[in-house]
Formats: structure tokens, C-alpha cells, sequence
């Protein structure tokens, strides 16, 4: 019962009798199926997203650049080596008494390596890490956050093909229906029962139908085109798919204080308060005394020129502290900068969790709704097929117009129409307020499909001290 795609655009086969116009609710089930194709289910669409987006793939690239934080800010506690060696040639006339006068040419040369290591620099290290790692870990968040949003909106993709796609076979079989209303009009003016007038405004709902088909096939090529965007395929035979409602919770004082707790956005920003007040206590480090220990061993080779063959081994060991006074006061103008942001972060945390809050009760409202204007739209359909029935019948006695029959049609058209947005909106309804809460994940919708975990790379480089290759836990 649905029709294969050529180019993207669904074929309507011929059909016989008003019943026509009732198959369109059908497509609502299956996109376009043939004999050699299995249908495309939401979870193996969704997998195919959380592997192929390319959203998803940059925001987990992001966590794997935060990750090297870690090493970079870690790199204080380590010693910094360093080799150098110099060489030359130097000329020298000696004059007076004594074997060496004359020219005298030497070659003085230098080998060395130096070390230098902090030893405290006011806990700016130590505070460095843990604003790294507070820092993954809101990069974290921000991926979950967008792994949501990517579900979402792949699901959403889904289901706007399902939609349309029917939405294009109602009116597409409209517009058979009102061609064969036309044929007829046009037999009942010939033989004088019906007047101009009826065959023109059957003329002008064909038209208007035909019109309004060919928007439908626009829109459907447009869902086609951000399915493909989103999921990284073309849609192929879509099965239907079933309203979330296990998983759901149970009230709506449940649903926000869940959301409140596990939503990404709020914990991703809880995470940048903690970098913020890590940056205040980084920033007051300016303040502490600095000690260092510094290090060399140095063999130079004719270090005096004229003395050939000389050799020089030298080696120091410096301890220094260095205690700021005054600096020009840029550090207490970074100082209160830091306060400040960490302000800033706050606020914003606050008003996170107002914006998710809202988000909840709107989508818990959707929802809810949801079941009640599908059985409504049911409701509304199995009435207009009764009236539009009783219309035709009534019209054979000349009881009710042409007119009367084109607007019954109609409104059964639109009844259906609306039947199916409404089958739409309860599925799209229920995964919205499943990522309202901040609980969309593959895990959760049991997705077959292999889990990214963010800590493989963590684990892989947090302790990598040297070395060029990136790693390959991806």
C-alpha cells in the first residue's frame, strides 16, 4: 500500500472510488517499500546519526582538544631541560717572551645542559589541573547536550518524511477525487441537471487541490534533504514509530526535578562555576611568592684562546624565591576581573536552570496534550466521512450543490491532514520531553550501536609527558 520513489518525488498509482482519498493515512506507517528493501527503523535512523552527524563528531573532537589541558597545565610540576653548545674559531698574536709568540689559533667550544624546576608558585599549578579538568568535564556535558539535540532532530527528521509523505498522498488522492467529481459535474451539465456554475467551482477545487499537492512534494523534498543532513542517508522504506512512554516520568514535579539534576546544560555550566572560581584562585596566585631551583653542567674547550687544550668543567645549583610587592596593580585589576566572571557564571547558571525548567513544564504540556488531540482528530475524521456520505447521498436528490459535496470533501481532507500532524506531534512530543529532562541518550532508547566514551582519550593523554602521535581513542 505505499508507493516507491523516483528522484524523491511518490508516484500515486490510479484508484478506483472515494475511498481513494482514505489510503493516505496509511503513508503515515510506511514511506515507500519495495520487495528487495527492509524498512528503516527510528533506532537504526538514530544510530546512523549518533555515528555520521557531523555536530556530534566536531563536539566530541572539542572534549578531545579540552582533554590535553590536562598535560599542558600539569607540564608545571615537571623540570624544563635544555642542551646548548656553542664552537668557534679564534686568532690570537701573542707578543713578548716566552714559547708562544706569535700566532695562536684555538678552537674554543661550549657544551652544557641546564634544568630549571619550580618549586611553588603559589598553588597556580595545582589550580591550573583542576580548572582543566573541570573544564573536560564540562566539555563533557556540552557533548551530551549535543548528542541530545542530534536524537532530537534526527527523530524530528524522521518524522517530518512519515508526515509529509502521507500529507502528499492525501493530496494527491484529493486530487484524484476531484477529478472524477469534475468528470461527473461535467456529465450532469450536458445532460442539463447542473449549471455552469457547478462545473466551474469543481474546476477551481481540482486546481486548488493540484496546487497545493505540488507544495506538499516541495515540502517532502526539503524533509528529504535535512534527513539526509542530519542522519547521513537517504531515506528509504521508514517504519512507524511508537510514542516514548515507559521511560517518561510519572508527574511533572518529577520531570523538572530531574531535569534540575542530570540536564547537561545545567551540569555544564555547574562545571564552569567551578572553573570560575578556580580562575579567581589562579589569578590570586599572582600574590603568593615564586621558588624555583635551577640547574647546569657546562664543559667548555679552550675557554681562554691562547691556552690550547684547556679544559673547564663547571656545574651550579641556584635555589631563588622571588617575593612580588608591586606590580603596576594589573594583578589586583585580574584579580577582581575573576570575581567578576565568576559572577557572570553564576547568573548564568541560574538562568540555565530557569530556561530547562521551562522547557520541561512546556514539553510535559505537549505531551500530555498530545493523546487528546489525536482522539480528537479521530474523532473528527470518522465525522466528516459521515457527513461527506451523507452530503453525496443527499446531493442525488438534489437535496445539497456541488458546492455542498466540494467543502464536505474538503473538510475531510483537512480532518485527515490534521490526524496525521497530530499522530506526528504526539511521537515528536514524547522524545522532546524525554530530552527536556535530560535523559535522550542511546543508552536509554537501548540503541544497538557502540557507546562513545569520552574517558579512553582522557585516560590515553593525561599523563602523556612527551610525544607528537595523538592517540587513537576516538
Amino acid at each position: 500500500m505505499c508507493n516507491r520513489v523516483n528522484g524523491g518525488a511518490l508516484r500515486a498509482a490510479p484508484r478506483s472510488g472515494h475511498a481513494r482519498i482514505g489510503v493516505g493515512i496509511v503513508a503515515m506507517a510506511c514511506l515507500w517499500l519495495s520487495t528487495d528493501a527492509r524498512a528503516e527503523t527510528i533506532g537504526g535512523a538514530l544510530a546512523k546519526a549518533y555515528l555520521n552527524n557531523p555536530n556530534l563528531n566536531q563536539q566530541r573532537a572539542a572534549v578531545r582538544v579540552a582533554d590535553e589541558n590536562i598535560p599542558k597545565n600539569y607540564a608545571g610540576y615537571l623540570p624544563q631541560v635544555s642542551a646548548s653548545a656553542t664552537g668557534g674559531v679564534e686568532n690570537a698574536q701573542l707578543a713578548g717572551a716566552g714559547p708562544q709568540n706569535g700566532d695562536v689559533l684555538s678552537h674554543p667550544r661550549t657544551l652544557g645542559v641546564q634544568f630549571n624546576q619550580q618549586v611553588w608558585n603559589g598553588n597556580r599549578t595545582f589550580n591550573s589541573v583542576r580548572q582543566a579538568e573541570s573544564q573536560v568535564f564540562g566539555q563533557r556535558e556540552v557533548l551530551r547536550n549535543t548528542e541530545q539535540t542530534v536524537l532530537l532532530s534526527a527523530l524530528s527528521d524522521y518524522m517530518n518524511v512519515l508526515r509529509d509523505t502521507a500529507i502528499l498522498e492525501l493530496d494527491r488522492a484529493n486530487v484524484d477525487v476531484l477529478q472524477e467529481q469534475l468528470r461527473q459535474t461535467r456529465d450532469r451539465f450536458n445532460v442539463g441537471e447542473v449549471t455552469r456554475t457547478d462545473v466551474a467551482q469543481a474546476e477551481a477545487s481540482l486546481s486548488g487541490a493540484q496546487a497545493t499537492a505540488l507544495t506538499a512534494q516541495s515540502t517532502l523534498q526539503t524533509d528529504i534533504a535535512n534527513y539526509r543532513q542530519d542522519i547521513g542517508d537517504e531515506p528509504k522504506s521508514l517504519a512507524p514509530v511508537s510514542p516514548l512512554t515507559r521511560p517518561i516520568p510519572k508527574t511533572l514535579t518529577e520531570a523538572v526535578a530531574i531535569s534540575q539534576a542530570e540536564h547537561p546544560a545545567i551540569v555544564a555550566s555547574l562545571h564552569g562555576v567551578d572553573a570560575a572560581e578556580l580562575n579567581v584562585k589562579i589569578s590570586e596566585g599572582a600574590l603568593y611568592p615564586t621558588a624555583t631551583v635551577t640547574g647546569s653542567i657546562t664543559k667548555e674547550y679552550d675557554p681562554f684562546g691562547f691556552t690550547t687544550g684547556t679544559q673547564v668543567l663547571a656545574s651550579s645549583l641556584i635555589g631563588s624565591v622571588t617575593i612580588p610587592i608591586y606590580q603596576g596593580g594589573a594583578e589586583y585589576a585580574t584579580i577582581r576581573q575573576s570575581k567578576e566572571s565568576l559572577s557572570q557564571q553564576e547568573i548564568v547558571t541560574d538562568q540555565q536552570r530557569d530556561v530547562v525548567r521551562a522547557l520541561v513544564v512546556g514539553a510535559w504540556g505537549s505531551n500530555q496534550n498530545s493523546l487528546g488531540i489525536v482522539r480528537a482528530s479521530k474523532s473528527q475524521v470518522d465525522a466528516a466521512e459521515v457527513a461527506l456520505a451523507g452530503v453525496r447521498e443527499e446531493a442525488k436528490v438534489g437535496q445539497r450543490t456541488t458546492l455542498d459535496v466540494l467543502n464536505a470533501q474538503q473538510t475531510l481532507l483537512q480532518a485527515r491532514v490534521q490526524l496525521v500532524i497530530s499522530q506526528h506531534d504526539q511521537v515528536v512530543n514524547s522524545y522532546g520531553l524525554f530530552a527536556a529532562v535530560g535523559r535522550l541518550s542511546i543508552t536509554r532508547l537501548g540503541l544497538s550501536v557502540p557507546e562513545y566514551d569520552p574517558r579512553v582519550h582522557f585516560d590515553q593523554v593525561k599523563n602523556k609527558w612527551i610525544g607528537l602521535r595523538t592517540p587513537d581513542g576516538k
